[in-house]
């Protein structure tokens, strides 16, 4: 990979992370239409890193919070409360998409990333978002979170395995169709979005230097790239909070339908190869 490459990437993916619009379909259109190639899920495993570093560090103080609740409730039945609760949910709803992964890893890095399927799903899914949007009573605070939700909403999570649908799309749809709270559903997506991107990213280091598919990057590449999804990721949470406060996520289906239907223009006339 260039270095041009590199930094476009992961502006990208520190933009489009957290914004339901699918950060790895983004990263798997940039790459074919400005270099004909695809970088490769294992390159966007690991500057997910930096993106999931910027939820820890924006969710500090809540993410400590959970964590010795956490401990405390295992070690003394007397401090079991929310957050221990919390903790766990987080746990269980992180379950399944790291079983899902590890059981389809080669479909994942290979035959998933074709455009046509990310085209497809950028318009299918927005109308996910917009029925989630309408029906959804959006009443239930943070603190009504049970672990039926968490499981439903780490299923839903599942499905951002798929290019072009999204893992805080699918998160947060799965929430409002509970009847959460949009911004709830929001903050529980990135939560339960921190084991399941640590472990993709963690996993997939070793094949990012000497990928099976796709294009290999050196360790500073790497670094470098994860730096800059970092920053700009961190922006993007701080942007995203108070855009759902008021506005409702049919907005990025507004984005999606176009951006996928172009895609399916470019794909049919030759300008860009599925795979």
């Amino acid at each position: 990979m260039t270095w041009l490459q590199v930094i476009v990437l992961s502006v990208v993916q520190g933009l489009t992370e957290f914004l339901p619009v699918s950060s790895s379909g983004h990263l798997r259109i940039v790459s074919e239409m400005f270099w004909d190639n695809d970088a490769g899920a294992s390159f966007t495993a690991v500057i997910q890193l930096g993106t999931e570093l910027a939820v820890l560090v924006y969710f500090a103080p809540m993410i400590w919070q959970i964590l010795t609740g956490w401990f405390r409730g295992v070690v003394n039945k007397q401090h079991r409360g929310q957050d221990y609760r919390m903790g766990w949910m987080v746990i269980a709803g992180s379950l399944p998409i790291g079983v899902i992964g590890l059981l389809f890893k080669d479909a994942i890095r290979d035959g998933l990333r074709n455009l046509w399927i990310t085209a497809s799903m950028l318009i299918l899914f927005s109308l996910v978002f917009i029925i989630a949007e309408r029906t959804g009573k959006k009443t239930r605070s943070f603190e009504e979170l049970t672990m039926k939700d968490a499981i439903i909403m780490g299923l839903c999570q599942c499905l951002a395995l798929i290019p072009g649908v999204s893992r805080s799309g699918g998160t947060i749809s799965g929430g409002l169709f509970l009847g959460l709270d949009r911004e709830v559903a929001t903050r529980f997506s990135f939560l339960l979005a921190i084991p399941a991107v640590l472990a993709s990213g963690l996993f997939s280091l070793p094949d990012a230097f000497s990928p099976t598919a796709g294009q290999a990057a050196t360790g500073l590449q790497l670094l470098g790239g994860t730096a800059i999804a970092f920053v700009i990721g961190y922006a993007s949470i701080a942007w995203l909070l108070k855009f759902v406060g008021n506005h409702s996520f049919e907005w990025f289906a507004a984005y999606r339908i176009p951006v996928g239907v172009i895609v399916m223009i470019l794909l049919a006339t030759g300008v860009l190869q599925p795979l």
